[in-house]
């Protein structure tokens, strides 16, 4: 398969096919002084790759992938692609508050994908691919709500469907995913995936 038709098709490997992660539940330890965000963008190879690209020297501390929001323990990544577990993809990022927001992160999270679509990101249909803010605290939870309304009303015209929501259970998607795009440089890109220019929110 060339590298156009790669970045177009996401693929199905043949480790895909497990039923179980070969990683468990539990989020990131997050050392002293630093913070976590967890974010829905649609396929989570590209937005973490878009994360650790843009703030790998502002602020990053680690970030992961996996699944969230659904109901079903020990999700596989076949199991959360047939829709019926409940997850979304999610990435999970380890921050420096000292060098980056969680607003800033929020509101690049609102740049870098289309958070109109439910349920789907680009040509990535289904509840797995929806967008949401899954909060830690109710600090979070306030500023998620605020620059969701300030981005609906100046960047999406009335039309974001993201879901905010309390952070619930988070499991590890399957090794080969994390840092997918950066051991598989070719391979599928959602291309809804890219960085907006809009002004600066008010």
């Amino acid at each position: 398969m060339n590298s156009i038709l790669q970045r177009l098709s996401r693929p199905f490997t043949s480790s895909s096919l497990r039923f179980a992660p070969e990683t468990n539940g539990g989020s990131m330890a997050v050392p002293e002084g630093a913070d976590k965000i967890t974010l829905a963008a649609g396929c989570f190879w590209g937005t973490e790759h878009m994360y650790r690209k843009d703030f790998k020297s502002k602020g990053l501390i680690d970030a992961r992938v996996g699944y969230i929001g659904g109901e079903t323990d020990s999700p596989s990544y076949r199991a959360v692609c047939s829709g019926r577990t409940g997850h979304a993809e999610a990435c999970q990022i380890v921050f420096d508050p000292q060098k980056v927001s969680y607003r800033d992160l929020l509101e690049y999270f609102y740049r870098m994908h289309d958070p109109t679509t439910a349920n789907r990101q680009g040509p990535d249909s289904g509840s797995q691919y929806r967008s949401g803010i899954f909060y830690h605290n109710d600090e979070q939870k306030a500023i998620a709500e605020e620059v969701t309304r300030k981005a609906n009303e100046q960047w999406w015209k009335g039309g974001i469907v993201t879901e905010v929501l309390p952070a619930g259970q988070w499991w590890d998607a399957e090794k080969y995913h994390q840092l997918y795009l950066d051991n598989n440089p070719g391979g599928y890109e959602c291309p809804s995936h890219f960085l907006r220019k809009f002004p600066a929110l008010k």
